[in-house]
């Protein structure tokens, strides 16, 4: 029985579908992703999924073959149901099939070298994840397939990757292929599928039971009708059951028994009639997998290559075996190897993985692949065994945590729970939490803390692992949201008296304590906390505890709007830290991250980035990868500010991945909400990506009311004013701000409040525009910052143009601009020179140069940087800009007299409710009025044309 070389039948609806996404794949592309990191419409991910036995296998096949066909390069690899802790094992598998020479061309093989050949690497695993990315690019000169199959057994590093691929396609003619089970699939998996599916990456095929007819006439051949009818009903559609059912009944089994025999059953009659050395082979080869080979069956059996040579071919002619790639031995289908591995004696599946263990290190294999082998040869405590399985968790320890804690909890379930084994069982623990920290599972880490914590301290001093326990705990606990927990441990632990902390420890934990504001703590609440942590450095003459400590309140003082202080905590951290050594600061990452972050508020952006960049490339290095999301957005911060969207959208989305692997919803609100913003600028106006990254900000924010919650319901707001739903973004900016809107962030209120008022204007509520204008006024004058000046003067600027004083608006919006270019911040610059131009350009004799001026200089800095938003916002205004000029009777000449009614109107600030009221209409047919004047005029706002109508000359009727 043999499903390799059975005919493909009744699939013929599901190869159409392929045939069309080879096409596609084949298709000359010349741009293949968008500024802002889209795939085109062509899907980057086919998952194929069925049940067992349905013929996933046998279709990704046939999709191998007519992709090879058509010329496309094709890398086939599989996970496998008992070796799901061996890192990256189907992308290893499947690029064993990748041609020698691409590996030696890619200028990256030492950054991929743990997926190409499993070998380790202190390489960050989001850094590993763009290093392949970047070597499917490379290897795609032609188009690409790479088949990943079986993988609802993949590892977790492997599912992680194949959600970074998902997510950020390669950027050439490649096409993934995924083969599951849809019920077995992790959770992961499905989530990373429906995403994908969502976006339009992921193409879905299932592949359901046969159809009878297929069954019949396609399998059955030359049985009875009757009889292949039974079988069919038996099998239910299913060609594994049906192909094993027909085996069985072409060696003697009746239909009526078959009927009720079971498919597990039937595939172990087939075991019968094999001698005794030939069934140990087949169980050998079901508990080694992938790792069986003639070379290394001969050593764990006992056996002579020789000797081995003749049960091969029989088990080969049976098709009970089958050689694959590179020479490897497996069972005909996994099903077959689940029932003979489970059926197998304990006792000699553990000692053939004992045999395979120490045969692959004498053969000098990968240490992952030694480790899988030594632990299901463990029954007890062995040294020598948990040794390698201790080393191979260290070597995955950035690359696969996951791997790495369950590696750690199997040593630890092994050692024994004796006095002499205490500090390494702590050791053991926090490096087990670690890792659990850094692959997603807070709470799995923060309770194994809670164990280390409430251990006897085997040194009786109380020194180094438990502050670091109650360090690191307090971190698990910040990560998932529980802020006051995070707190009250580090207050019990620095007012412990029996022992006290040291003064190092009473530092460590005084930083992670001013760590939690401004995230949800109110920094007035640590201050005190800060500065006796910042009086304990300088008395132990901790140079990196004093530059930290520094840092916290830099950032703390700058949230909360205290600027003086703000600036001068800064620049003595920024001194101190620029004096020391990079070795030095390894410890500080997540200082460095707050000193940018402060001097970020300041509106320092050189400084800033030069911080950021300093943390980024410790943090890597060290493998401090849960601190990047904080540096990186730090950076994608700046970028917006200074108007590089393109480059914050990138740095965003590394951001994403590295806080979608840490599991943290806090943390991927606050990276989704800076994404938001990058995103809002890089989009052109009425693209939808900029609200859904907005919305699923929120979403991951929940409904809680901390620092995080707070950004990214103003971001909702921020793009859904772009977006032309002003009423949605005044109610997002009012939720985040709570009464008095004073959970809106102290430093950045002018710029919330911005929003807030173009809204307002926009829907008529000039009354309500006007009092948050003066408080964006009040709060920009007590912050002394000339970004958040102009964005008061925009506000500002509202209120006079919705009265009609067009000229006096224009002049605010170019203050702003000025303003805006005193601390580099070109986007707001350029913004507030596109929204000013056609008003200046309509006002007073020299105003069309002025407002072509201004319109120049806006289009320049914003092409320059990539912003889409602000280029087309350039090409909305050309015609209003350019046609100045002409003067306004002209422009005006071609309206109809309702038209020019309704014109009038607008430009006295009425809303469209409001002129449909006056003049007893309905408001659709305002709105069309108003879309016709401004196709007509070559505005595109109201804005503009009450500019327009500003400068017709007073008392001056319409002509035409």
């Amino acid at each position: 029985m043999t499903t390799e070389r059975t005919p493909l039948i009744g699939r013929d609806a599901e190869l159409a579908r392929v045939d069309r996404a080879l096409a596609d794949l084949m298709a000359p592309q010349t741009d293949l992703m968008d500024p802002v990191g889209d795939a085109d419409a062509r899907p980057a991910v086919l998952d194929v999924s069925g049940e067992a036995g349905i013929g996933k296998s046998r279709f990704v096949h046939e999709l191998c073959r007519r992709a090879a066909r058509l010329g496309a390069g094709v890398l086939r690899g599989r996970a496998t149901e008992y070796e799901r802790h061996i890192p990256f094992q189907p992308f290893t598998d499947a690029f064993a099939d990748l041609d020698p020479a691409v590996r030696a061309s890619f200028p990256a093989a030492a950054e991929a070298a743990p997926v190409l050949t499993g070998a380790p690497r202190g390489a960050d695993r989001f850094g590993l994840h763009r290093a392949t990315a970047a070597l499917l690019t490379h290897a795609a000169a032609d188009p690409l397939v790479m088949v990943l199959d079986d993988m609802h057994w993949a590892d977790p590093a492997s599912l992680e990757l194949l959600d970074h691929l998902v997510r950020h396609p390669p950027r050439a003619r490649v096409l993934l292929v995924v083969a599951r089970r849809a019920r077995q699939s992790p959770a992961p998996l499905t989530a990373t599928l429906v995403r994908g599916t969502d976006t339009g990456a992921v193409h879905r095929t299932v592949l359901g039971p046969l159809a009878e007819r297929d069954c019949v006439e396609g399998l059955t051949a030359g049985l009875p009708t009757d009889q292949a009818v039974r079988l069919f009903t038996a099998s239910e559609g299913n060609p594994l059951y049906l192909l094993a059912l027909l085996q069985a009944h072409r060696e003697g089994a009746s239909v009526s028994r078959l009927s009720t025999t079971g498919l597990g059953a039937l595939l172990l009659d087939e075991l019968t009639p094999l001698t005794a050395p030939q069934r140990r082979l087949v169980e050998t080869v079901a508990a080694l997998g992938d790792h069986a080979t003639p070379a290394l069956l001969a050593p764990v059996t006992g056996r002579t290559p020789a000797d081995l040579a003749a049960d091969l071919n029989e088990l080969t002619r049976r098709d009970l075996l089958r050689t694959g790639p590179h020479g490897r031995l497996a069972l005909r289908h996994p099903v077959l190897r689940s029932l003979v591995h489970d059926g197998t004696d304990t006792w000699l599946r553990t000692e053939t993985h004992r045999l395979a263990a120490a045969e692959l290190a004498r053969a000098g294999a990968p240490l992952a692949e030694r480790a899988h082998h030594a632990e299901r040869s463990l029954s007890g405590y062995d040294p020598a065994t948990v040794a390698v399985l201790t080393e191979a968790a260290e070597q995955a320890a950035h690359t696969a945590p996951a791997s790495c804690a369950h590696w750690l909890d199997v040593v630890l379930r092994h050692l024994p729970h004796t006095p002499d084994r205490a500090v390494e069982r702590r050791s053991l623990m926090l490096s087990r939490a670690r890792a659990l920290g850094a692959c997603g599972q807070l709470r799995e880490s923060r309770d194994l803390l809670h164990q280390v914590i409430a251990m006897p301290d085997p040194g009786g001093d109380g020194a180094g692992s438990r502050a670091s326990a109650v360090v690191l705990c307090a971190v698990m606990e910040r990560h998932l949201g529980r802020y006051s927990e995070a707190v009250a441990l580090l207050r019990r632990e620095l007012h412990r008296d029996d022992p006290a902390p040291s003064p190092a420890d009473q530092v460590a934990l005084g930083l992670e304590l001013g760590s939690s504001a401004p995230h949800d703590t109110s920094y007035p609440t640590v201050r005190a906390d800060v500065a006796r942590t910042l009086e304990v450095a300088r008395a132990l003459g901790d140079d990196v505890g004093v530059a930290g400590a520094l840092s916290v309140a830099a950032l703390g003082e700058a949230y909360e709007g205290e600027m003086a202080a703000a600036d001068r905590y800064a620049r003595q951290a920024a001194d101190l830290v620029d004096s020391l050594p990079d070795d030095d600061l390894t410890g500080l990452c997540e200082q460095l991250a707050r000193l940018g972050w402060a001097e970020a508020f300041l509106e320092r952006h050189t400084d800033a980035e030069r911080h950021a960049d300093r943390g980024l490339a410790i943090a890597r290095r060290t493998g401090q990868l849960y601190l990047l999301p904080h540096l990186l957005l730090c950076k994608a911060h700046v970028h917006v500010q200074i108007c590089r969207p393109v480059s914050a959208v990138e740095l965003s989305d590394e951001a994403e991945d590295i806080a979608r692997g840490i599991g943290s919803d806090e943390l991927l609100a606050f990276v989704l909400a800076t994404k938001a913003h990058a995103v809002v600028a890089a989009c052109p106006p009425g693209d939808p990506r900029p609200l859904a990254v907005a919305e699923e900000a929120v979403a991951a924010a929940g409904l809680g009311g901390n620092w995080w919650a707070s950004i990214a319901w103003c971001m909702l707001g921020y793009a859904a004013l772009t977006a032309g739903d002003t009423a949605r973004a005044q109610e997002a900016v009012l939720y985040a701000g709570g009464p008095g809107l004073r959970r809106l962030q102290p430093s950045m209120r002018p710029l919330f409040l911005e929003v807030l008022v173009t809204a307002a204007v926009a829907g008529g509520d000039l009354e309500s525009a006007k009092e948050w204008a003066e408080r964006a006024r009040e709060e920009a004058e007590r912050l002394d910052l000339p970004a958040q000046r102009a964005s008061a003067m925009r506000s500002a600027a509202h209120i006079p143009l919705g009265l009609g004083d067009a000229r006096a608006a224009a002049e605010l919006f170019v203050s702003a601009a000025d303003e805006a270019a005193r601390s580099g911040a070109l986007f707001w610059e350029a913004f507030s020179l596109l929204i000013g131009a056609p008003l200046l350009a309509a006002g007073g004799p020299e105003g069309p140069r002025q407002g072509q001026a201004a319109w120049q200089r806006g289009l320049r800095l914003a092409a320059a940087g990539g912003a889409e938003m602000l280029t087309g916002l350039a090409e909305a205004i050309r015609p209003a800009v350019a046609g100045a000029s002409e003067g306004p009777e002209r422009r005006l000449a071609e309206l109809t007299a309702r038209e020019r009614e309704i014109a009038g109107l607008v430009a006295e600030g009425l809303t469209s409710p409001s002129i449909a009221d006056r003049l007893c209409l309905s408001r659709r047919t305002v709105e069309t009025h108003v879309s016709r004047i401004y196709r007509k005029t070559g505005v595109s706002s109201r804005a503009a044309l009450a500019a327009l109508m500003a400068g017709r000359p007073s008392g001056h009727p319409f002509t035409g």
